[in-house]
Formats: C-alpha cells, sequence, structure tokens
C-alpha cells in the first residue's frame, strides 16, 4: 500500500492539481460562528439561499475539505455541541486513532432538517469514519462522479443516516460502534441533500478499551501523562539541585540565577498540569479544568524561557548590572509577542481548523515565533562582539577569550534548541505512525531538558568558574587567539 503525505501528493503528477489551487480559496473564505468553542462545527444561520454547486465546484469544496483533515490534530475528548442551520456538506468532528477495541459512540437529538427544494431524502444525511488511508482514493471517486455522495463511497465506513432517527417529534439516535480495523479515522457529518439546513444537538465519545475502562486518548497518546509526569519529576529534581547549588555558593549568586530557578519550577507546574489535563482526559474524557491551569503556566514559561535567553545574552547581572537602551527594546519586543503567541496557541489548541481565523491564528503564531527565535540572538552576538573589542584595550586577553568561549557556546547551544524543536520536532509529527504520536512529544521534552541542563551548567554560580578565572600564564596565548576570525559569526 502506498503512503500519500502533502508533500508526495503534491510531487504525483497523476494528482490532480488544481485541487492545491483551490487550497488558498477557501483559507481567504469566512465562515461564520458564535463565541462559543463549540462552535467550530456550528454555522450561523442565515436568509441568503445557497448557490447551486457546480460540478467541479463541488469536486474543489471536497478536496480542499479533505486536505485540511491532513493538519488536524488527534483528539480524544468528550464533545457535546449544538449545530444550528448548518448548510456545509461536510463536519469534521474528531481525528482519532483506534485500537482493536475500538468504539464510536454518537447521540444525536433534536434533529431537524429543512430545505428549500423538495422534503430531502434522509438516507443523504448521515455520519461515517474515514481513515487518512483511504482519503485520495475519495477524492479521485468525487472527481470521476461529482454527484457522488460521499456515503455511498466504498472507502467510507457508514455508521448511520438519517433514517435510522426516532419518529418525530424526538428526532434522536443513540448508538455505539465498535471499529474492526485498528487505525487512525476522522468522524464526519455529511450532507447530500441539495440546497438544505441542518439542526441537531450531537454528544462524540471516542474511546479504546483498556482492561474494560474506556481510554479516551488517540492510541498514540495515551502513554502522555505518564511522560509529561515523569518529564514533570525531573524538573522538581533539578529545581532542588538548582536551590542548593545556589545556597552553597551565595557569594557567586545573582539576579539572573534567581530567574533560572523560577523558569525551572515553572517547566515542571506546567508538565505536571499537562500529565493531569491527559490523565482526566483519558480516564473522564474531559480535563477538569486542567487545560486552563496548563495554559497559564505554559505562557508564564513560555515569557520566561525568552527572557532568561535573552538576559543571559547580553549578560545581565553577572557581567554587567545594567541593559543597554537596544537590549531593552529587544526584551520589549519579544514579551509583548510572546503574549500573542500563547494567545494563538490557545485558539489553536481549544478550536479546529473551521472557525473563521483558524488559518490566520496559525499563521500568527508561526510568524510571532519565528520572530521571537531571530531577536533573542541577537544580543549573544552583541554580547561576543562588545567583548572582542574590549579585548583590544582592557589588557585581560584570558578573561575575555574565556567569555568569548562562553558566549559562542551559548549562542551555538540556543541555534541548536531552536532548530531541534522547531523543525526536528516538527518532522517526527508529521512522519510519525498514528500509534507512535506520543515520539514527538518525547523528543521535544528531552531536547528541552538537556538544553536547560547545558545552559544551566554553563551559567552556574560558583566562585571559580573557570571561564572568569585570570591565568596570567595563558595571556599571550589567549592574545593570539582573539585575534582569529574563529570568534566572527
Amino acid at each position: 500500500t502506498r503512503q500519500f503525505t502533502p508533500s508526495t501528493i503534491a510531487s504525483d503528477p497523476s494528482f490532480p492539481q488544481s485541487i492545491f489551487l483551490s487550497f488558498s480559496q477557501l483559507l481567504t473564505t469566512p465562515i461564520d460562528r458564535s463565541t462559543s468553542i463549540l462552535s467550530t462545527f456550528t454555522s450561523t444561520s442565515t436568509n441568503i439561499r445557497p448557490p447551486k454547486m457546480t460540478k467541479t465546484s463541488s469536486f474543489f469544496a471536497f478536496s480542499v475539505f479533505f486536505f485540511l483533515l491532513l493538519f488536524s490534530p488527534s483528539s480524544g475528548e468528550i464533545k457535546t455541541l449544538t449545530i444550528t442551520s448548518d448548510t456545509r456538506p461536510m463536519i469534521l468532528f474528531e481525528k482519532f486513532g483506534f485500537t482493536h477495541t475500538g468504539h464510536v459512540s454518537i447521540a444525536v437529538s433534536s434533529v431537524s432538517v429543512s430545505s428549500s427544494l423538495s422534503p430531502p431524502d434522509p438516507s443523504r444525511l448521515g455520519f461515517f469514519l474515514l481513515s487518512d488511508e483511504s482519503l485520495l482514493q475519495v477524492l479521485l471517486e468525487i472527481r470521476q462522479n461529482p454527484q457522488l455522495c460521499v456515503l455511498d463511497s466504498q472507502y467510507t465506513y457508514k455508521l448511520f443516516t438519517f433514517r435510522d432517527l426516532s419518529p418525530p417529534p424526538a428526532s434522536s439516535f443513540n448508538h455505539s460502534y465498535p471499529v474492526s480495523s485498528p487505525n487512525e479515522y476522522s468522524l464526519f457529518f455529511a450532507n447530500c441533500a441539495p440546497e438544505s439546513t441542518v439542526s441537531m444537538d450531537v454528544r462524540t465519545e471516542l474511546y479504546n478499551l483498556d482492561l474494560n475502562s474506556r481510554d479516551y486518548l488517540s492510541a498514540g497518546l495515551t502513554h502522555l501523562p505518564t511522560l509529561f509526569f515523569l518529564f514533570s519529576l525531573a524538573y522538581f529534581a533539578f529545581l532542588a539541585f538548582w536551590i542548593y547549588l545556589c545556597y552553597t555558593n551565595k557569594r557567586s549568586v545573582h539576579r539572573i540565577h534567581l530567574l533560572m530557578a523560577g523558569l525551572l519550577l515553572m517547566k515542571a507546574l506546567n508538565l505536571i498540569c499537562a500529565a493531569e489535563d491527559e490523565h482526566y482526559v483519558k480516564v473522564t474524557g474531559t480535563p477538569h479544568g486542567w487545560d486552563v491551569l496548563f495554559y497559564i503556566f505554559q505562557f508564564i514559561r513560555v515569557v520566561l524561557l525568552f527572557t532568561v535567553i535573552v538576559l543571559i545574552g547580553t549578560g545581565w547581572s553577572f557581567l554587567k548590572p545594567f541593559l543597554q537602551e537596544k537590549e531593552k527594546k529587544v526584551l520589549m519586543i519579544v514579551i509583548p509577542l510572546q503574549v500573542l503567541a500563547n494567545i494563538a496557541s490557545v485558539v489553536i489548541g481549544e478550536t479546529g481548523p473551521f472557525i473563521k481565523d483558524w488559518v490566520t491564528w496559525n499563521q500568527v503564531f508561526l510568524l510571532v515565533d519565528i520572530i521571537c527565535c531571530c531577536a533573542i540572538i541577537f544580543p549573544i552576538v552583541w554580547s561576543i562582539r562588545s567583548l572582542r573589542e574590549t579585548s583590544k584595550t582592557d589588557g585581560k586577553a584570558a578573561r575575555n577569550l574565556a567569555k568569548l568561549t562562553l558566549f559562542r557556546q551559548f549562542y551555538m547551544v540556543v541555534i541548536g534548541y531552536l532548530y531541534f524543536t522547531r523543525i526536528v520536532v516538527f518532522a517526527l509529527r508529521t512522519i510519525a505512525a498514528y500509534k507512535y504520536q506520543w515520539v514527538s512529544n518525547a523528543a521535544e521534552e528531552i531536547a528541552s531538558l538537556a538544553f536547560y541542563l547545558v545552559i544551566f551548567y554553563m551559567f552556574r554560580p560558583v566562585e571559580k568558574n573557570e571561564y572568569f578565572v585570570l591565568d596570567e600564564e595563558e595571556e599571550e596565548a589567549a592574545e593570539l587567539a582573539l585575534r582569529d576570525e574563529e570568534f566572527e559569526l
């Protein structure tokens, strides 16, 4: 079986490239929503008669919709939502990785369907599952036959249609379906009735049975609670050791070391909240408020991380007691941008790809993250250049050489950390099979812990830091080294 990804599809000459041309058109098409988070799947009522779709536009609508599916994250929370006067041909509910004990439970009630044409056929409206492997086949089917209802496709797993609903006025349905073939599936609602609107209350539960108990986390994410908890313990131990180190070296402790301790505390609390969040979702299907604490500590932790990197890069408190104006401007840029980035992160995490500004928020988050990653590099470069200039006049070559070596290593560590967490982790998340989605999370946490260990070791509070010891015997060799262009970036 051939594996298809966005990159392989884009390079495949047999696949119609017109699909990709229509993608940008969808991204600029506004989708009305209410203020509720659950309105991700709810469209507002309208008095405008929906336009009749041509064969070409029908295929474009389906193809673009399915391509957005490729970028939707897996989720396992119990969802309860209300759909009101919705005219969309497809509604994505959830994406979930099932094991051989997987189940889908759907309850719909207060269902009403209206049409400006003849009474709609109830068999043309219903719910189905679709795997990523069947995605391309469904697209090609619709390409060959634009009038095909996706419920009739041989590649979809139809659950039920509105023909199975109880008689009015209840118009309800409640059933649980076992998933016989383990895979990652997406739950959809399809409306193939022309020019019709649908209103209903929907409750979905997607889970795997584990020793007769329900696991609401996707198959590839079920290990996350344990993973996050273990890393939180590692950071608490790290914090305890850092406090001990600061206590035993009181004379060498600077304000930056206290900020570094605060960073460790926020990281540990962020991970413990993430573990509790995932645990309650795994066991009960809802986070029980832990997601709010998670976002709060994540915001503080990220702002502290970028602030500490900038302050260390400037040499604040351990090389100089104050910041220059240009260094203050970097902080004034980075901190507000991180506020915006965290707002975007919450919107992305708590909504889905079909709210009006979902794509825009993704673009904002990516752009802001890139700007912040670039901005924190400048203070390090400025410090290296300043030390090179100072070394030409103060006559302390060995000390300046040690400082230059330290900041050059710090520069390389920061660049490596940003590269790994922004590029390598994303690649792992993209190529990993659905059962191993946790691997990218583990790689990111391992890289973060290694980064913290390295920079905390480099700038630890010690009375005789090897980087700042003036060795007169090395003065001559240091002067020659400082003339070398090795430290140019």
